[in-house]
């Protein structure tokens, strides 16, 4: 007797005969007709799920794992219709190669059977292409019908914070709505976004998903057109970079049918100082170089954040704290700070000899870190030299640049001898005495520095209420 498994899914709730039940009745049917055996340990679920991707199925993947076992634990995969199985032909035609083919498992509809004939094939591959269109043109449909009501006035989306969702319309939540029209008259009062965070958090109040309020959030309140009684829909790319996206031509606009939260004068009122502020105080492009040597080292005592540099003022400050989710100001100057780790390095290890056993260094296990910035500094010697001959640096310039260069390859080169030693508490005591000459030098890259120091120290914590500061060493 052959032995099965099945796979049941729904994408939403549709018809009776669709519903996981009425297949695996459908299924079980079959299977005891046919004199097949199915084991309920073997049957897989994916409810409410679409069949476009199988990557985003818990169930069907579940079932492939399984299928891969050895010895195999069925036979074949009982499916009520091949769209049960997968709505892409590519998926289709993949995973069914992969079972017949690596584990020797058919798959097999109980609605749609095929004859063993070579026309077979060419019937369940008109099937699947007829699944997919099907599945392409209720995509289609769909938008077009969101699209449709969404020009009415009608809403697509779920309710944002300060409303709960009605019949076919937003209704004012009496707390929350109360709630968003302190945000726009705190804002127009002096508030910053992060200040007026800070105060929700303190009240108690929570975003729509339940989580603390940042700054970002408090600006997308504030840039939404939903609480003067508009809706808003995204026409263009996702990934746009424009802040205030309701001004962009990415967003279409139109009226609602919900109560408005804000009068329409205040709402204009604040959009304008948020651009204002944003001409005043333009953000930083993710891709600008920002490397500083103790980047991603440094914590805040309060909330346990990370403290980031600070362009601006070049300075460290907690980036929660930048965005109202900590109370407390870590706000500390970046030299003062470089300074004070410096100074704690070379007082614990600057004239100590270590008794440690160390495996010798061999070309397999030496440092990789020094290696690379070893060749990295190589690479910008060579880039110098054709900045010089392309006439974009003086001859001043260039040899400035070389001559600091040289410096931190003749650093590296140290350490890599030192590396190669074969006394180990030599090698820790030249290792450390080089990197602090590095991390107190001006020409090594603040790249370099803290892969230097990443090496030593695990963690460092600001405190601030003490002034002082904290280091976990490795």
């Amino acid at each position: 007797m052959k032995s099965a498994a099945a796979y049941i899914r729904v994408s939403t709730d549709e018809q009776t005969e669709y519903s996981p039940d009425s297949q695996l009745k459908a299924i079980r049917r079959f299977a005891e007709n046919n004199g097949i055996s199915l084991c309920d340990d073997y049957i897989f679920i994916d409810e409410g799920i679409s069949g476009r991707s199988a990557e985003k199925r818990p169930a069907f993947q579940k079932m492939i794992g399984t299928a891969k076992l050895k010895p195999k634990p069925f036979d074949v995969v009982l499916i009520w219709k091949f769209s049960r199985f997968a709505r892409n032909r590519e998926d289709s035609i993949v995973y069914k190669s992969m079972l017949r083919k690596q584990c020797g498992i058919e798959v097999i509809s109980v609605s749609e059977q095929l004859s063993e004939d070579k026309t077979s094939v060419l019937i369940e591959a008109l099937i699947e292409a007829m699944d997919e269109y099907y599945s392409l043109n209720l995509a289609e449909e769909v938008k077009r019908g969101m699209n449709e009501k969404f020009s009415r006035g009608g809403v697509i989306s779920p309710p944002p914070f300060g409303y709960r969702a009605g019949e076919g319309t937003f209704i004012p939540d009496l707390e929350n709505s109360a709630a968003v029209q302190m945000i726009f008259y705190d804002f127009l009062n002096g508030m910053s976004t992060r200040q007026i965070a800070r105060k929700l958090n303190a009240m108690g109040i929570r975003s729509v998903k339940g989580n603390l309020f940042e700054g970002r959030t408090v600006e997308y309140i504030l840039t939404n057109p939903v609480y003067i009684g508009m809706l808003r829909k995204r026409i263009g790319e996702k990934n746009t970079s424009d802040r205030f996206y309701q001004f962009s031509d990415e967003v279409a606009v139109v009226k609602g049918t919900h109560q408005p939260l804000i009068d329409e004068a205040v709402f204009n009122e604040v959009q304008e100082k948020l651009l204002h502020i944003k001409s005043i105080y333009p953000r930083y492009s993710r891709n600008e170089s920002s490397e500083y040597m103790l980047k991603g080292l440094v914590r805040c005592d309060s909330c346990g954040g990370t403290l980031v540099r600070q362009r601006a003022s070049e300075s460290l400050q907690c980036h929660r704290y930048a965005k109202g989710l900590c109370n407390v100001s870590h706000g500390i100057s970046l030299k003062k700070m470089n300074d004070a780790i410096i100074g704690r390095l070379k007082n614990d290890f600057g004239d100590s000899v270590f008794d440690v056993n160390v495996k010798p260094c061999t070309k397999k296990n030496e440092s990789n870190f020094l290696l690379n910035a070893l060749e990295n500094e190589r690479k910008k010697l060579e880039r110098i030299r054709v900045a010089y001959e392309s006439g974009v640096d003086t001859l001043y310039e260039y040899r400035q640049n070389k001559e600091n260069i040289q410096k931190s390859i003749n650093e590296l080169i140290k350490l890599l001898e030192a590396e190669k030693s074969e006394a180990p508490e030599k090698y820790i005591h030249g290792s450390l005495s080089c990197c602090i000459d590095i991390l107190e030098s001006g020409y090594a890259s603040e790249a370099l520095k803290n892969q230097i120091i990443r090496t030593v120290v695990e963690r460092i914590v600001y405190v601030k209420s003490e002034s002082t500061v904290q280091l976990w060493y490795r």
